[in-house]
């Protein structure tokens, strides 16, 4: 017996008969030669955490700008962190954690450098809008793997894509996500405001911190636990009205105090005014391009693989190149 078969049988054994199971996959767009001891979800999982798209992730902005000290979050400490609370949902409600794990870590593939500021950015300027779920899809479709893709499974692609709020997840692996992703961003922000001194803890609402607790790891913990609570042998994912209702108390106040906060918006134009800068300049000549997001123009058109090149770049290489650009080198640091 092949060992990807005895993980099969152990998933009809022991997990939920909502739970997405790896040998019922709707497969890839190519087919392939089958692995005899990984399952689809598991390699899927591989080829991601072996991308460069992924291994950029530790130079992109989560929320604070090149922040000074080793402890903000960036985005593949995000990236983990949504994995690690969605395994831990998955593994509770008894669903595929492979499935889980490889939604997680792949859902953030397209953001831009410099955090939700630079999709703004990007949105903007490109005709026809820019998305970072669907970047990211597009990162695993078409980027990767040096333009040819990754060719993942239909089930990771579609978490991938509707990982966001507004999404609408067609497994309950990528529902884990979603949510996960929320709760992550949510309680890691918060510490990442009071280590700056943007807030302080008797900042948040009263009402938040009496359901949810005054620490993240107790935040955290109510929310995973209110999911297992509601979501337990239900073919859909959710939390309890009250944590629900103290969450998005949390969320509202964060946009209010953290997100929009004036010297983050001031932030943001500095990196509006460089993206458009650098926008401009491979619009006006697009041989500036590297040749393989070049190659790509006649079927997919400038704007699309202008904002593919400027959303793959690393905090320090969009300034790096922008200086490169733009600063003559007797002015640089």
């Amino acid at each position: 017996m092949r060992i990807k078969d005895v993980i099969y049988e152990k998933e009809e054994q022991f997990l939920s008969p909502f739970a997405t199971k790896s040998k019922n996959t709707k497969g890839r767009v190519k087919s392939e030669e089958e692995c005899s001891t990984r399952t689809d979800f598991q390699r899927d999982k591989d080829r991601i955490v072996y991308s460069k798209a992924f291994m950029r992730l530790k130079n992109k902005t989560q929320v604070f700008f090149s922040p000074e000290g080793d402890h903000y979050m960036t985005r593949l400490t995000h990236t983990l962190d949504v994995s690690q609370i969605a395994r831990s949902i998955a593994r509770c409600l008894m669903l595929n954690e492979d499935l889980t794990e490889a939604i997680a870590l792949g859902h953030d593939l397209g953001h831009t450098p410099f955090g939700h500021a630079g999709e703004r950015c990007l949105d903007k300027l490109n005709p026809s809008g820019f998305l970072h779920n669907e970047q990211s899809l597009r990162v695993v479709d078409i980027l990767e793997n040096d333009m040819k893709g990754l060719n993942l499974t239909f089930e990771v692609r579609d978490g991938i894509l509707n990982h966001k709020m507004s999404g609408k997840p067609s497994t309950l692996e990528g529902q884990v996500v979603s949510l996960s992703d929320r709760i992550a961003y949510l309680n890691h922000d918060v510490d990442d405001a009071i280590r700056s001194g943007v807030i302080t803890i008797n900042d948040i609402p009263k009402h938040v911190i009496e359901v949810l607790g005054d620490s993240s790891r107790k935040r955290i913990n109510a929310m995973v636990t209110s999911v297992y609570e509601s979501s337990y042998g239900k073919n859909e994912i959710s939390l309890s009205t009250e944590v629900k209702s103290a969450m998005d108390e949390l969320r509202a106040f964060m946009f209010k105090n953290v997100y929009h906060m004036d010297k983050a918006m001031s932030e943001e134009k500095r990196a509006y005014n460089m993206f458009s800068t650098m926008y401009s300049y491979y619009a006006n000549d697009l041989t500036k391009l590297p040749s393989n997001y070049y190659a790509l123009i006649e079927k997919y058109g400038k704007d699309t693989v202008i904002c593919d090149y400027l959303s793959s770049m690393t905090d320090r290489y969009a300034i790096k190149t922008f200086k490169e650009i733009y600063v003559p080198k007797n002015f640089d640091d």
